[in-house]
């Protein structure tokens, strides 16, 4: 078995690989790391190109596209190790950038799963879209991250440079315990890509583990290398995606309440896409919850097998307000704005 195993998942990312796989093979040869190219069923020579320049590197064909959650359920059910690190191929890591990951989860093995500090890489003063300075959920579902509320992201000036419990760590960047990856089942194939992070990271709480961020580990992501930001199928994905997250891990006694201000919620956003001429991206929220209620009787399934890893989610850090309303309304633009007593 190997101590961790960076696991790069690639659909038709060439380019990316060619610039960013050296990198990553250079910053983590010291971590007794082996390094893995899971391919999607890639048509653009990706599986070649690995193959013929660095025969270092494990190949993984997985055949066809399975998304970013199907694609590494199946990827890790190949790789052999205490710690996988799940890795985007369009990530630039930096010196010394996987040591102090690997080495705070063998010191706290409470913890499931840690994430890096995530900057942007065309504005590397900036934090990144996915992951940002620690990420979060409010009390509708809605995720943010230090750093990142929404599409409006901050300058890193160190003000998020603490460790810090976190609700979910960035699939763009995460190193997961091996085996509560496998106790908690994985990544949910059917979110496809987005948020399945998020509901994995609900399960890891309510089995007792917890969730951190170190700033200590620095990469550099590009985003958007599967799907654009502005993508209606993106749009698609998340407001589908986060119905899923809600009906599965939500407490009895919040579920209705909750998923019944979320339907007023998306109904308001779909309604901000008309206004602003984006007639693809309301059609997609609309898609989106007709899609939810076709796939309730597999969620409850799930759901049932989600509160049987535990009752509670105690001691994840969750934001016990609306982010909609403090960023939209209230005009709190940044988490050090957000009140303190509520974070």
């Amino acid at each position: 078995m190997d101590k961790a195993a960076v696991v790069i998942l690639n659909w038709n990312g060439i380019n990316y690989l060619k610039k960013f796989l050296p990198g990553v093979i250079k910053f983590s040869a010291e971590n007794e790391t082996c390094i893995y190219v899971a391919d999607n069923g890639s048509t653009d020579g990706s599986v070649e190109w690995v193959g013929l320049n660095h025969t270092d590197v494990k190949i993984i064909k997985l055949g066809s596209n399975h998304g970013f959650a199907g694609g590494y359920n199946l990827a890790l059910t190949n790789v052999d190790a205490k710690y996988f690190v799940l890795l985007n191929s369009d990530i630039e890591v930096t010196e010394g950038w996987l040591k102090p990951l690997i080495d705070y989860m063998e010191c706290n093995p409470d913890v499931a799963s840690c994430q890096p500090k995530v900057l942007s890489y065309d504005r590397k003063e900036y934090f990144e879209h996915a992951g940002a300075g620690g990420c979060f959920i409010d009390k509708y579902g809605y995720p943010f991250c230090r750093g990142r509320i929404f599409n409006k992201t901050e300058k890193d000036n160190g003000q998020y440079d603490n460790e810090i419990n976190v609700f979910w760590s960035s699939g763009a960047c995460m190193i997961v315990r091996s085996d509560a990856w496998k106790k908690c089942g994985g990544f949910d194939d059917a979110f496809f890509a987005h948020m399945e992070e998020i509901d994995l990271c609900w399960r890891f709480y309510r089995a007792g583990y917890r969730v951190y961020y170190l700033p200590s580990s620095v990469v550099y992501h590009v985003g958007g290398g599967s799907l654009p930001y502005s993508s209606p199928f993106k749009t698609y994905l998340n407001f589908r995606n986060s119905l899923f997250l809600l009906y599965k891990n939500l407490p009895e006694k919040r579920l209705r309440s909750v998923l019944f201000k979320r339907r007023l919620l998306d109904g308001i956003a779909a309604g901000f896409f008309l206004a602003k001429g984006s007639i693809r991206s309301a059609l997609m929220v609309f898609k989106a919850h007709l899609d939810y209620y076709k796939n309730l009787k597999q969620l409850k399934s799930k759901r049932s097998d989600v509160l049987k890893l535990g009752q509670t989610y105690y001691g994840a850090p969750v934001l016990n307000k609306s982010i909609v309303f403090e960023f939209y309304i209230k005009g709190n633009k940044s988490y050090r704005s957000l009140s303190k007593e509520n974070r």
